[in-house]
């Protein structure tokens, strides 16, 4: 996890230096800086560190990978990568649930895209707790 830490450090240091030389570049060669794409700099710097600091509080408490050793091999990443369910039909009730909240959401019809949010929950929590109840419990 150490390895994504530093891409998404290194991209948010890039964000924030970029988003200071835009605003100063526009400041001078505009009559003001220019917000939105000094805002969006700024923005997407934050965004960045945030999963910076994510993956890097994460690599405390996880075990090396092969990723992290410079002298790792291909062989060593060898092996399960992880449990992936093969049947699950909550991902489409989740991606339909949001489609009805995107048109109702575009046509102002707003009691209809508020109806539908409690239908995006109990998707998402079916999700979440799929094998956790029901005949898939272990």
């Amino acid at each position: 996890m150490k390895v994504e830490a530093r891409i998404f450090e290194a991209i948010a240091v890039f964000f924030f230096v970029v988003g200071i030389i835009y605003a100063v570049a526009t400041f001078y060669y505009r009559t003001g800086v220019e917000w939105a794409g000094a805002t969006a700099m700024f923005f997407s710097g934050g965004l960045a560190l945030i999963a910076g600091t994510y993956f890097r509080f994460v690599a405390r408490r996880v075990e090396i990978r092969p990723e992290d050793f410079e002298e790792a091999e291909i062989e060593d990443g060898a092996g399960e990568l992880g449990f992936f369910s093969p049947h699950s039909y909550w991902p489409i009730m989740i991606a339909g649930a949001a489609s009805l909240f995107a048109i109702g959401f575009a046509t102002s019809n707003w009691w209809f895209a508020i109806g539908v949010i409690p239908v995006i929950i109990a998707c998402a929590a079916g999700l979440v707790f799929e094998y956790h109840v029901g005949p898939e419990k272990h």
